[in-house]
């Protein structure tokens, strides 16, 4: 069975930092690139990052680029999002995915490349 796990969430005042941890279990973790996304209540999902199985590519929505970095450690199945100088607008539920097809290549923030999902973290910027 697959299992997907991410932690790390938490309130924050805007201008910190906060690290994302997503733990995969069940699957050859390096035979997956890995996304984030994040979602707000009554908000589409929207990709955030995509890191592919090595870790060498990494790929960043504009509006994180800069502030936000995806790491994945393979020996421990573990990705990471680290997240510098956070905004208000960050707040959102933070997802973990692994896409099906081993790789960010072609459209990285199709959700449907993803078929494995963890439960996501909720992130809260405040002002």
């Amino acid at each position: 069975q697959v299992q997907v796990v991410e932690s790390g969430g938490g309130l924050v005042q805007a201008g910190g930092s906060l690290r994302l941890s997503c733990i995969v279990s069940g699957l050859t973790f390096d035979d997956y690139a890995m996304g984030w996304f994040r979602q707000a209540p009554g908000k589409e999902r929207e990709g955030v990052s995509c890191i592919s199985w090595s870790g060498r590519d990494t790929y960043y929505a504009d509006s994180v680029k800069g502030r936000f970095t995806a790491v994945r450690d393979n020996a421990k199945n573990t990705l990471y999002l680290q997240m510098n100088r956070l905004k208000p607008e960050d707040t959102d539920m933070y997802y973990c995915a692994a896409a099906t097809d081993g790789g960010c290549a072609g459209s990285w923030t199709y959700r449907k490349k993803y078929n494995y999902w963890g439960q996501g973290t909720q992130v809260t910027v405040s002002s």
